[in-house]
């Protein structure tokens, strides 16, 4: 266990950390045995009502929406070298307290930092449109902050995340309402100490523990939020969706996958198995992104799983702080209970051929082997529901157009993986995928200008780069006539 824990998580409402209103808390487990190792405040709606208050006092009378981009950003540079001087340390409370490898959590720490730079240079070097009619009409765009951003982030790679949202949100001039996982709230408790020694001024951040269904749906629900950033399952973003409606807010929402990952005969074999081994087992297979169905050609099928399954079994399960480990523990018992239901259910629909449960030495903990399902069916749930865990199905096909309707034949539409070496078959199928991303004979490397988001049931707008400056902001256009104005003249008669 991590030295100097604290006895108990305490919201963060105007520069202040406070117990929830009715003093209620929840408990907070330790992946690799199942005990509690802390409790946190239990926010409710009242506890919303208050975070929210000090942010709008924050937007409405504080410095911070006023500060020329320039300001804001030294300050988010601050945060990022924070981040970074600290990352060792943030990544030993990540790793406890999600069940992630160290070596995975330390990189994920190293990437929030990342992302506070990327938009505090963003906003400063951010332009509007002009539109000139010469000698006429002049019009310019006015970009503004919104007001109190709400924001709820998942549990798979919390910090992360959190500062993929706080970044854009803090850079273009909002204050925020954070509600971090439930399963994982220890390292977004560090946030105010990082703010407040970055010179963030009191009531810009704000954060409210809690469950989802409570914490969560009052922050969704809450008339004074006009901006829900979400990202988790599915499930949450319907409900968030029809929560939110009344209210008209502005919405961006990531949610599941069942991210393709489509190998070709023609396809350099060992990067491929490489990637798609990584893809489905990193981050303990919890990932959006994961590639969790591998789809490919039937003339290098039995070479591939053959290949696939062995290198699955040598993959390292291990504690999440020792640093040889390559999946650790799933972050709760109710997620690894789900995982095992899936792994049973494979069982009756496809062949098992590495992994399949627990593996041996472990006798607390959530951990599960890698495991691999080959000839897997496409009307397979495993095939078609997200299992967020390391299991993968494996699907052979004849032809690419074979390959096309098994890839789009599911809910989702995150990312898909794509491996050939014939141009014109990567651009066209990457073209024709129904997925939000594409990676081209490559694995999940970002470029963080890009949009990020996802298609049909894998959600709802778009953010990073430029597209997150457009969700936390008005475009406001201002129209000005050069000269005598031109409009038609009612009222004067004829």
């Amino acid at each position: 266990m991590p030295a100097d824990l604290p006895e108990r998580l305490l919201h963060y409402i105007g520069g202040e950390h406070v117990a929830s209103a009715d003093g209620a808390t929840f408990e907070v487990l330790d992946p690799t045995s199942n005990e509690t190792y802390l409790h946190a405040a239990a926010g409710q709606a009242a506890d919303v009502d208050r975070a929210v208050a000090a942010a709008q006092r924050a937007f409405d009378e504080g410095p911070w929406p006023r500060m020329l981009p320039r300001e804001r950003s030294r300050v988010l540079h601050r945060v990022a070298d924070i981040v970074e001087s600290r990352d060792a340390r943030l990544a030993e409370l990540e790793s406890f307290d999600s069940g992630l490898p160290i070596t995975q959590a330390l990189g994920q720490a190293r990437r929030a930092a990342e992302n506070f730079r990327f938009f505090a240079d963003l906003v400063v070097a951010q332009t509007d449109d002009a539109f000139k009619v010469p000698g006429r009409q002049l019009n310019y765009v006015n970009r503004k902050p919104i007001g109190v951003a709400g924001l709820i982030t998942p549990w798979n790679t919390p910090f992360m995340l959190e500062s993929w949202k706080l970044g854009p949100a803090l850079a273009t001039g909002n204050t925020v309402v954070l509600k971090p996982a439930e399963f994982t709230p220890l390292s977004a408790s560090l946030w105010a100490g990082i703010f407040e020694e970055a010179g963030v001024p009191a009531g810009v951040f704000n954060l409210v523990h809690g469950l989802g269904e409570e914490a969560g749906d009052a922050l969704v629900k809450h008339p004074g939020v006009p901006l829900i950033s979400f990202t988790g399952e599915s499930r949450t973003g319907q409900l968030i969706f029809a929560n939110a409606a009344p209210h008209l807010k502005g919405l961006s929402m990531e949610l599941g996958g069942k991210s393709p990952a489509v190998v070709f005969a023609d396809a350099d074999l060992d990067a491929a198995i490489d990637a798609t081994i990584f893809g489905v087992f990193s981050l303990n297979g919890e990932r959006c992104t994961a590639g969790s169905r591998i789809l490919v050609q039937r003339g290098i099928y039995d070479e591939f799983v053959e290949r696939f399954a062995a290198q699955a079994t040598r993959v390292v399960v291990g504690p999440p702080h020792d640093e040889r480990t390559e999946v650790g523990a799933l972050v709760h018992p109710e997620h690894y209970a789900k995982v095992m239901g899936y792994i049973e259910v494979g069982r009756t629909e496809a062949r098992l051929v590495a992994g399949g449960g627990c593996p041996d030495g472990f006798p607390t903990g959530n951990y599960v082997a890698p495991t691999v399902f080959v000839d897997v069916p496409a009307d397979a749930r495993i095939f078609q529901e997200e299992i967020f865990g390391p299991v993968v199905a494996i699907t052979p096909f004849d032809t690419d157009d074979e390959a096309l309707a098994l890839a789009n034949g599911v809910r989702y539409g995150l990312a898909a993986y794509i491996w050939t070496n014939d141009l014109t078959r990567a651009h066209t199928f990457a073209q024709a995928v129904e997925s939000g991303m594409v990676w081209l004979n490559s694995n999940n490397v970002r470029d963080l200008r890009t949009p990020f988001g996802g298609v049909k049931a894998s959600g709802l707008g778009h953010e990073g780069g430029y597209r997150s400056v457009d969700f936390y902001t008005h475009q406001q256009a201002v129209h000005i006539s050069l000269g005598s104005a031109h409009h038609p003249t009612f009222g004067k008669g004829h």
